[in-house]
C-alpha cells in the first residue's frame, strides 16, 4: 500500500509539473496573475477528477486514457488563454507534454531495473527531476523562448508535427497495450525512442536558436542602417551649408530681407529634423532624428521631452528599444484617422535611471493590462512585435519594461538602472 501511494504522490507532482511549465513558456493573452489564477482553478479541477479516476480503476488504467481525461482538456483551457495560435501554441503544448512524458518513462524504467518494482526510486527521481527541468527551463530557454515566439510567425509546422508525433508515440510505446515495464522484449525499442527524442530535439532548439539569432541580426542590422542613413543626411547638409550662407548673403546684399528670413526657417527647419537637437548622444539622435521625420511624414502630432546629454550610455541597447517602441507607435498611428495620430516620447533620468515612456494614440478596442505583452501587430492587433526585443534589451542593461493602455492611449515605460559613469544632465 505504501509503494503503490509513493508512485501515485509521484504522478501527482508530474501532473502539476507539466502545467507548471507549459505556463513557463507560453504567451498568455491575459495578465500573469489572471492566468495563473485560471490556471490554478481550471487545471485543480481537471487533476483532481484526474485522481479520482486513477483511484478508482486504476493507473494503469488512467494512463490509457490519459490523453482524453487530462491532454484534450487541459488543451483546449489554455488554447482560450494563448495569444499564440495555430503551430506555436500547439509545438509549446506538446513540448511539455513530451518533456514530462519522457521524465516519467525514464524514471518507471530506472525504478523497474534498479529500484526493485518498489516505486521508491520512481518517486524521488521525479521529485529532484521536474524541478530541475524547469530551472534549467527558466534560466536558459524561457527569455529568448519567448522571443522567438513574438519575432517568428512561420516555420512552426514541421516542429509541432515533431513533437505530436513524439508525443502519440511515447504513449503508445510506454502505455499500450501494456505498461513498458511488463513488456521487457519492447524495453530496447523504448529507450532508443527516448534517446532519438532527445537528439531531435537538440536539432530543433538548434534551428530555433539560429532563426533567433537571425532576428536579432536583422534588428541591429536595420538600426545600424538607420543611423547611418541620419549620419550620412548630416554630413550631406553640413556641406550644403556654404551654398546656404552664400544665398542668404546674396538675399541680404540686395536688401531682400524678408526673403532672407524665409530662407533661414525654411533652412533651420530641415537642419532641426535632422541634426543634433534631440539630444547630445549621436546614435541615440540618429533613431530620434529617423522616426521623428516619419512621424511628420505620416501627419502625427509629435510631443517629446529628451533630456539626456552626452554622458556614456549603452546606445546599442537603447537604439533597439526605442527603434522597436517607435516603428510600433508609427504603425498603429497609420491605423488611425488622421487628427487621432499622436505620440510622446520622453528620455529623462529620475535620481540613477533612465526612464523612456513612449505613449501613442491606439485604436479604443485595444485593452492591455499593465503586466502584459500583446501579442504581434502584424496580423490586426495595434502592438506586440518588437516588445519581447524590447523587454530583452531592458533586462540586459538591467532594466525592465511594461506596457498598458490607458485614455485611449498605448504607452511604453522602460526604466534603466545606470551606472556611476552615466551623468545627469
Amino acid at each position: 500500500m505504501q509503494n503503490t501511494m509513493l508512485r501515485d504522490l509521484s504522478v501527482l507532482w508530474a501532473m502539476f509539473h507539466v502545467i507548471f511549465l507549459f505556463v513557463m513558456l507560453f504567451r498568455s493573452r491575459y495578465t500573469r496573475r489572471k492566468t495563473l489564477l485560471a490556471a490554478g482553478a481550471g487545471m485543480g479541477i481537471l487533476m483532481i477528477l484526474n485522481m479520482v479516476l486513477g483511484w478508482v480503476f486504476g493507473f494503469g488504467f488512467l494512463g490509457k486514457i490519459f490523453f482524453f481525461t487530462c491532454s484534450i482538456p487541459s488543451f483546449v483551457f489554455f488554447y482560450i488563454f494563448s495569444a499564440d495560435k495555430k503551430f506555436r501554441f500547439l509545438f509549446t503544448f506538446c513540448l511539455a507534454d513530451t518533456t514530462c512524458l519522457w521524465i516519467m518513462a525514464v524514471t518507471n524504467l530506472l525504478d523497474f531495473y534498479l529500484g526493485g518494482g518498489k516505486f521508491v526510486l520512481m518517486f524521488f527521481s521525479r521529485l529532484i527531476a521536474f524541478p530541475l527541468v524547469e530551472y534549467l527551463a527558466y534560466r536558459f530557454l524561457r527569455k529568448p523562448y519567448l522571443e522567438l515566439q513574438a519575432a517568428v510567425a512561420k516555420g512552426w509546422g514541421i516542429f509541432s508535427g515533431t513533437t505530436m508525433l513524439y508525443y502519440i508515440l511515447l504513449t503508445m510505446v510506454v502505455q499500450y497495450p501494456v505498461n513498458i515495464v511488463e513488456r521487457p522484449g519492447d524495453v530496447p525499442v523504448c529507450v532508443l525512442i527516448l534517446m532519438l527524442m532527445l537528439c531531435n530535439y537538440g536539432m530543433i532548439f538548434s534551428s530555433l536558436y539560429g532563426q533567433l539569432m537571425l532576428y536579432r541580426k536583422q534588428q541591429n542590422e536595420r538600426i545600424l542602417q538607420e543611423q547611418l542613413e541620419s549620419q550620412q543626411h548630416i554630413r550631406k547638409l553640413k556641406h550644403d551649408m556654404k551654398g546656404y550662407t552664400v544665398t542668404i548673403a546674396g538675399l541680404l546684399a540686395t536688401g531682400k530681407v524678408d526673403e532672407a528670413l524665409d530662407y533661414l526657417k525654411n533652412v533651420q527647419g530641415e537642419m532641426d529634423a535632422c541634426m543634433g537637437q534631440y539630444c547630445p548622444n549621436p546614435y541615440i539622435n540618429a533613431v530620434l532624428c529617423s522616426y521623428f521625420q516619419k512621424f511628420e511624414r505620416i501627419g502625427a502630432t509629435l510631443e517629446s521631452d529628451i533630456l539626456i546629454g552626452d554622458e556614456q550610455l549603452p546606445y546599442m541597447e537603447l537604439c533597439q528599444i526605442l527603434s522597436n517602441g517607435l516603428e510600433n507607435a508609427a504603425d498603429a498611428l497609420r491605423k488611425l484617422p488622421q487628427e487621432q495620430r499622436e505620440i510622446f516620447v520622453r528620455m529623462k533620468y529620475n535620481k540613477n535611471r533612465l526612464i523612456i515612456r513612449i505613449k501613442n494614440a491606439c485604436s479604443s478596442d485595444l485593452v492591455v493590462e499593465k503586466g502584459t505583452i500583446p501579442r504581434t501587430g502584424k496580423e490586426g492587433a495595434d502592438h506586440g512585435f518588437g516588445l519581447p526585443t524590447m523587454l530583452e534589451a531592458a533586462q540586459k542593461i538591467g532594466g525592465d519594461l511594461m506596457c498598458y493602455t490607458e485614455d485611449g492611449s498605448f504607452v511604453v515605460d522602460v526604466m534603466v538602472t545606470m551606472k556611476n559613469s552615466a551623468k545627469n544632465p
